[in-house]
């Protein structure tokens, strides 16, 4: 979790890191296209550009997940607890 606060002790959140990830899926499909139109290399290529963009989407969504978790815990962690599931049993039972 070392990462996860010092990303968000830098001001990113999770919001920045989901925008990230849809970001990247976009980007995934405009390099694709930009590849099919400005390289005669074929298909094979396009494909590797749109994959190798295309595959920073889960990591962008893994960090989005942590951020929210971590922003969620934050409150608690404020207040001197040791996990914020202490503070409200009663709303984490599924």
């Amino acid at each position: 979790m070392n990462i996860v606060r010092r990303l968000h002790e830098a001001g990113i959140t999770s919001e920045h890191a989901y925008t990230a990830a849809f970001g990247s899926i976009g980007l995934s499909l405009l390099s694709w296209l930009a590849s099919m139109k400005a390289e005669h290399a074929g298909v094979e290529r396009a494909d590797r550009w749109g994959i190798f963009v295309g595959e920073w989407a889960p990591t962008f969504f893994g960090l989005g997940l942590a951020l929210a978790a971590y922003e969620k815990e934050a409150p608690a962690r404020a207040r001197g607890s040791r996990n914020a599931w202490l503070d409200h049993p009663a709303e984490n039972t599924a």
